[in-house]
């Protein structure tokens, strides 16, 4: 998808406050409008922060999570109440996750906000192989939402 920063806060944490999985400072919160579309999908990564998915326009937005253990959930983020999407979501940090495009020849405008602030040093993307063998069991969804 298409992603453009538009908040990184002014203030930060230093490292000795964020644990020692962080690398130096953080923003306290940074916010990015992502923009997906049908024919493009957001690949499996994780952070290690948590991260709030906001749903803003077009269609829902389908979010697959694997947690550390390698359950499997899917949750539906939209405006569509009745069929249970809720505009916004809360990925917890440390799991696997990617979305995509509910309708076809359709978008989805979301933002993401992450506290503390997203830094690429917190950012896992692995390969189809290396995910299929730290969950064996979700092999049809991994090799459908990553690109290599």
């Amino acid at each position: 998808g298409y992603f453009k920063e538009t908040y990184r806060s002014i203030g930060e944490i230093n490292q000795d406050s964020l644990g020692q999985n962080y690398n130096g400072k953080r923003h306290f919160s940074t916010c990015i409008y992502f923009l997906l579309t049908s024919d493009k999908f957001s690949a499996l990564h994780r952070i290690q922060q948590d991260e709030i998915w906001h749903f803003y326009d077009g269609s829902s937005i389908r979010l697959h999570i694997i947690s550390e253990s390698g359950i499997h959930t899917t949750h539906l983020i939209g405006r569509d109440f009745d069929k249970g999407e809720v505009p916004q979501f809360v990925v917890p940090g440390g799991c696997w996750f990617a979305g995509e495009v509910v309708e076809q020849d359709a978008y989805s405008l979301i933002g993401c906000t992450v506290s503390p602030g997203f830094d690429f040093k917190d950012f896992e993307l692995q390969s189809r192989k290396d995910l299929v063998s730290l969950f064996p069991d979700q092999e049809e969804l991994i090799t459908r939402l990553t690109h290599h």
